[in-house]
């Protein structure tokens, strides 16, 4: 796997400048520990971080699988390797887990960077995937003009349904859509699907979501089993023979 000396944050990188804000930190936390409720979820021997958000490192210390890596996806400090995200050097079916903290905000094609996930992942692998929300406070402050630097030097955001279309394509089944922030509309977290209460009509306003998936694994039929199971007798059917003894 290709490495690369650890970098270093740099106080002029608008990432890490808003990763190191208040708001940042607050909402950085709360995501870690929305992370953390899936952690005891997950088996195997492999878990995968790609992308190193905020210079936070390591968001799986939580879990008992035996290897942990991170990688980075750019020049993001805490890693352990840095990657093109677009062609992950690890082999088809090699990780049990993957984790993305606001990584496809960060990459040139978030759908290669999802099939490549999918292809990495062994079957029944589990992904936890954070966003930010298009819609929620931080995205609006910015999208008015109110604070240009709300949120972080990123390219675009991705709804949690968009993020769910993908997934839907690759052979994914969502598990959970969870929905929170620390800024408006003031909400604890609560996940997609959960009894109707009027603040849920706020949720979509929420700041960053996480998505719990799992791969699917399509079943084999035999061919060959198949067709002889359909294959109708064409000689000896009961009605063949109550005729011919009728004729007798």
């Amino acid at each position: 796997m290709p490495s690369a000396p650890p970098a270093s944050p740099s106080k002029f990188d608008p990432t890490q400048r808003w990763a190191d804000s208040t708001h940042g930190r607050r909402l950085t936390s709360l995501e870690r520990e929305e992370v953390a409720r899936h952690l005891p979820e997950l088996f195997g021997r492999h878990f995968l971080q790609i992308g190193a958000w905020g210079g936070e490192g390591d968001w799986l210390s939580g879990s008992e699988m035996l290897h942990r890596a991170v990688l980075a996806v750019g020049k993001q400090p805490g890693a352990q390797a840095r990657v093109d995200a677009q062609h992950l050097p690890l082999a088809s079916k090699s990780v049990d887990a993957v984790l993305l903290p606001h990584t496809l905000e960060l990459v040139r094609s978030p759908h290669r960077l999802l099939r490549e996930t999918s292809r990495v992942l062994s079957d029944r692998g589990r992904l936890l995937l954070v966003g930010f929300s298009p819609w929620g406070s931080l995205a609006w402050r910015r999208r008015v003009g109110l604070a240009p630097r709300a949120l972080p030097g990123s390219s675009r955001y991705y709804s949690a349904g968009r993020v769910c279309d993908w997934l839907s394509l690759l052979d994914f089944e969502v598990l959970e859509v969870r929905r929170f922030g620390v800024g408006f509309p003031w909400l604890p977290a609560r996940s997609d699907g959960n009894p109707f209460t009027p603040a849920s009509l706020f949720q979509v306003f929420s700041e960053a979501y996480l998505v719990a998936a799992k791969k699917r694994v399509t079943p084999l039929t035999l061919v060959g089993q198949r067709s002889r199971a359909q294959v109708k007798p064409l000689i000896g059917l009961p009605g063949v023979a109550a005729h011919r003894d009728g004729s007798q």
